[in-house]
């Protein structure tokens, strides 16, 4: 690469970590004079990168917001850091439904490492693996997810044509609390003023967003991925599960994680030390029961079943079986 191309680039890196600075400091770490460093900020200016002149005593050059993408200088770091990224959003499935501009931005990335950084690269992809498959990719698009991000950022009221589970179609005015990544999906906890409740939306189920004019001030104390993880609990399936077990919130959830299961603490009845004696409530909706023996057996903690009655049975197949196995011997097998 030519030197003066070098410096203007060398320029532009500087530049991009942020902040106001001075002829002076440019100059001197791109080993030129003032003058050069001005000449080198109309190339950029002509490049359509957008360097701006500040003036005052503490004046100097800064890069501005500009109306496309410049070139982008990344140190070695942060080219692994932005690849690395793409094919961990990948994996955990959380890609827009432009889902190739992930593969093209790293394709570009790659074809511009250096020799030495490009190895280091590929030896890590070669080596990494994963203790868990792929997320399953449920892609949200791209301008429906910026059109909703911002109208929770400046809390604006939004109109959405939306498509449920079962193919009904509706049209909704809504007060936007926030947007969750969950298990490989985008979901949106609003307030729904259509039907008067609060509510949880799967952003690939919408396909048109406008912003309302006005704004709201959200509920205090708000938290959109609790919201998210309740509705999603809650949400109707083929059986209700109720159950009280011995122990914390905290170490049942462990084993029975927000997404599945509401769990409330109980109050210790009248006396009882509540570090040994507490109890939780633990509510669940699920469409098979043939999975919860073998989880409530992980808990290893004493528990009720209040309903259904179908479960009881199920439990009690359960250590049947794992009774069994565990009398039999070597020789018998």
């Amino acid at each position: 690469m030519p030197r003066p191309i070098a410096r203007v680039l060398t320029l532009l890196e500087l530049l991009q970590s942020g902040g106001i600075r001075t002829a002076a400091e440019l100059a001197d770490r791109v080993s030129v004079d003032e003058r050069t460093v001005r000449r080198y900020v109309d190339h950029l200016v002509d490049l359509d990168v957008p360097v701006e002149s500040v003036r005052g005593r503490y004046g100097g050059y800064r890069l501005a917001t500009g109306y496309r993408m410049p070139p982008l200088m990344l140190s070695d770091d942060e080219a692994l850091a932005v690849l690395l990224g793409l094919v961990a959003g990948r994996r955990a499935g959380l890609t827009t439904a432009m889902g190739t501009a992930s593969e093209t931005a790293a394709a570009k990335i790659r074809r511009v490492l250096p020799e030495r950084l490009s190895r280091r690269l590929d030896a890590v992809s070669g080596s990494l693996t994963f203790t868990v498959p792929p997320g399953e990719a449920v892609a949200a698009e791209s301008t429906v997810l910026l059109s909703i991000t911002d109208a929770v950022r400046h809390h604006r009221p939004i109109a959405i044509r939306y498509t449920a589970a079962d193919g009904r179609r509706s049209e909704r005015t809504l007060h936007p609390y926030g947007v969750v990544a969950h298990s490989g999906k985008w979901y949106l906890t609003a307030a729904d003023l259509t039907a008067e409740d609060d509510r949880t939306f799967r952003l690939d189920r919408i396909t048109d967003v406008r912003a309302l004019p006005g704004t709201f001030e959200p509920p205090a104390g708000l938290d959109p991925a609790k919201r998210v993880l309740t509705g999603l609990a809650t949400a109707p399936y083929q059986h209700e599960v109720t159950l009280r077990v011995q122990g914390t919130a905290e170490e049942i959830h462990a084993r029975l994680p927000a997404g599945v299961a509401i769990v409330q603490e109980q109050p210790s009845p009248g006396g009882a030390e509540p570090v040994t004696e507490c109890w939780s409530r633990v509510d669940l909706r699920v469409d098979r029961l043939d999975w919860l023996p073998a989880v409530l057996a992980s808990l290893d903690r004493p528990f009720v079943i209040d309903r259904p009655d179908e479960l009881r049975g199920l439990v009690e197949a359960f250590a049947e079986r794992l009774t069994n196995s565990a009398r039999r011997t070597s020789a018998r097998a």
